[in-house]
């Protein structure tokens, strides 16, 4: 009986707590009034029940709640449509029945790939001559040229003399599977994008401007598995960070040498890191203890400030990456860098030219979108017009474009990777791609 009674009661609190959550304010006090007599009714169990009820409602809603801002984010995010395989690349020849295939074998794998090929391949007009201001380990470059037989000139572009050693090898592999155009020409430059427009004044046969550019602003993966560099936030190694190795400036010059408030600020501004001031101070004090000369002393740091904190080990990696995220910003000038470039980069296109840009944080995502609606005219900002979808079949990812008076962008909202993408590419996950048009 008592059991019985026992389940009865809890049978009802659940009930009364679960609408009493949902009621206004002014009905709960009818619950309440129904918990008294819950009270009255069974003394000596009612405040066990009462608390194991609230616990159980509460962990429910805050399930609830947990999944359904999952999927609100989810419906926020313009995903792409491919299905995320870019371990092969078909190439197909409409005048012909056959196919090659080509395997990717870069242990690099370009984020989005297909995504980009379809950017510059679903244009109308023919991709004669091509810029890659990112090289890296050449996985996009090697696909475009791969992709596109008409291409006479490729310019690849990175300060990352190693890097441009490695895509040169990687993009002549890819000449010797494809059949490139009888003129064809593959030029590379150790030169940091902002240069884009004085190197191609240097470069024959582009004086009206080139057909497609793309910037992936990503890191490579040979970057951050080699210690030397500093980038990588779980193998030790020294602060440097310099992206271009003839740079001066290194992380640990920053982080031994500039003002507290600097250093703060860069947390702040370039990590988005809630506790900076913290941060900031645990730098200060190991100055006064000799300095951070390794990446394992500045992450010793940042575990001593994330001690105690939720999280455990991921809360303090978290911190860790946006902490290393703002070093690096700060040592290479990357936002400064890019928003300058942006604009030079459209100028450089010919009429109907494409500028594609894959970011990987907000800060990047912001600059691009903010320079593209600048750089689609000004005075018109107030009377865009906004267009659904592409219009050519071949241009399905455009799902909703931006008409300007000097040019189009073709993702108001910027697309995302796939989910399948996703899941074998997990540096893909915050990868964002915005395209530009010139008229």
């Amino acid at each position: 009986m008592a059991a019985t009674a026992n389940a009865n009661a809890k049978h009802m609190m659940l009930m009364m707590l679960s609408a009493s959550i949902s009621l206004p304010v002014s009905s709960r006090c009818a619950s309440l009034s129904a918990k008294r007599l819950l009270y009255n009714q069974y003394p000596t169990r009612s405040q066990t029940l009462v608390r194991s009820a609230c616990t159980g409602i509460t962990t429910d809603t805050s399930k609830k709640k947990k999944k359904e801002k999952g999927l609100a984010k989810e419906k926020r995010r313009t995903r792409s449509l491919r299905d995320g395989d870019i371990h092969i690349l078909k190439e197909e020849d409409d005048d012909s029945s056959s196919s090659s295939t080509v395997m990717m074998q870069q242990s690099h794998i370009p984020v989005m790939l297909g995504e980009v090929l379809d950017v510059f391949s679903s244009n109308l007009r023919p991709l004669s001559s091509f810029v890659d201001c990112t090289l890296g380990a050449a996985g996009h470059a090697s696909a475009i040229i791969q992709s596109h037989p008409e291409l006479k000139l490729f310019i690849g572009m990175d300060v990352d003399p190693l890097a441009l050693r490695m895509a040169r090898s990687c993009i002549n592999a890819a000449i010797s599977h494809s059949h490139p155009h009888p003129n064809f020409q593959a030029l590379t430059f150790v030169k940091n994008f902002r240069h884009i427009r004085s190197l191609l004044t240097q470069v024959d046969h582009i004086s009206s401007g080139v057909d497609g550019i793309l910037m992936d602003l990503g890191m490579s993966s040979m970057q951050v598995n080699n210690p030397a560099r500093g980038f990588s936030v779980l193998a030790n190694g020294p602060l440097d960070m310099r992206m271009d190795p003839q740079a001066s400036l290194k992380a640990e010059d920053i982080l031994n040498s500039w003002p507290d408030s600097e250093v703060g600020r860069i947390l702040r501004d370039y990590g988005e890191e809630r506790n900076w001031r913290l941060l900031q101070n645990k730098i200060v004090q190991a100055r006064l203890q000799g300095g951070l000369h390794s990446t394992g002393e500045l992450v010793d740091v940042i575990r001593s400030a994330t001690l105690g904190t939720k999280g455990g080990r991921q809360g303090w990696i978290k911190t860790a990456t946006r902490v290393f995220q703002a070093l690096r910003i700060a040592v290479n000038d990357e936002l400064k860098t890019l928003e300058d470039s942006l604009h030079a980069c459209f100028d450089c296109l010919a009429p109907g030219g494409r500028l594609a840009i894959i970011s990987f944080h907000s800060l990047e995502d912001r600059i691009v979108k903010q320079a593209f609606l600048k750089i689609i005219g000004e005075e018109v900002r107030n009377s865009i017009r906004k267009v659904e979808g592409g219009e050519d079949e071949k241009e399905l990812w455009i799902r909703q474009m931006i008409q300007g008076s000097n040019g189009t962008i073709l993702t108001k909202r910027p697309i995302t990777p796939s989910e399948k993408e996703e899941g074998f590419n997990r540096r893909s996950r915050s990868a964002k791609l915005r395209v530009i048009q010139k008229l």
